[in-house]
């Protein structure tokens, strides 16, 4: 009876930990969201409450290192288990930085929503983080349902924003070079953009990872790159 209890009370903590897991995804999912709503319309209000949000990504993050902590100290998983575990920590880590990231765009709302006239390459800005909305979402769902395949395609799409964010920063390059007073704007929205394909990244790092939970490995092909902005001139 001892030993059912115990494998009981254990399987109901890999499930908590899976919801918190689930639930920080949605929540960066959603201040992701916000973040590129806010910044394509120019809502401050909305920036102001993506920034006050990003705590509740924090303190998620937390709780999931202390259930996992738990788990392993007191539980001494194996296998697949343990593979859980892991990965709970990896990507919760990934989740926290995109959370970060969603924070940093909604303050370059914030100023840009400040300026006189908005730069001329908001929609484009607009497109690419719908590019990495899909992603995130798709991600979340991969890990709700331990989908490999579905985290493997998100995996896939990760060159399709580097492509569209070296395309973005020869545009609001082009912009600056035309319009000196445009030179405020592009720049935040430069640093907003980067922030965008960083939210990738990180959710490309949370795909692998489900993949390693699924699989017991990562990856082995070199993940697929085309950020060419270091070469624009």
């Amino acid at each position: 009876m001892g030993s059912e209890h115990t494998i009981h009370a254990f399987d109901q903590e890999l499930t908590a930990l899976r919801g918190t897991i689930e639930r920080m995804g949605r929540l960066a999912e959603s201040q992701f969201a916000d973040a590129m709503k806010a910044i394509t319309t120019g809502d401050a209000e909305l920036a102001a409450a993506v920034i006050a949000g990003d705590a509740e990504i924090d303190r998620l993050e937390h709780q999931v290192e202390s259930m996992a902590v738990r788990l392993l100290a007191l539980r001494q998983p194996m296998a697949g288990d343990l593979r859980e575990i892991v990965a709970a920590f990896r990507i919760s880590s990934d989740l926290e930085r995109m959370g970060d990231f969603a924070r940093t765009i909604a303050k370059r709302a914030v100023t840009i929503g400040a300026l006189p006239v908005p730069p001329p390459a908001v929609p484009s800005l607009g497109w690419m983080g719908e590019s990495v909305l899909g992603m995130i979402r798709d991600m979340v769902t991969a890990y709700a349902t331990r989908n490999a395949e579905l985290a493997t395609a998100v995996r896939n799409r990760d060159g399709e924003v580097d492509h569209a964010y070296t395309a973005l920063f020869r545009e609001l390059l082009t912009y600056m070079m035309e319009s000196p007073q445009q030179i405020t704007g592009c720049t935040h929205l430069l640093f907003a953009a980067k922030a965008i394909e960083r939210v990738g990244d990180h959710a490309t790092n949370v795909a692998e990872n489900v993949c390693f939970l699924v699989k017991g490995k990562l990856p082995s092909d070199e993940r697929p790159k085309d950020d060419r902005s270091s070469e624009v001139t």
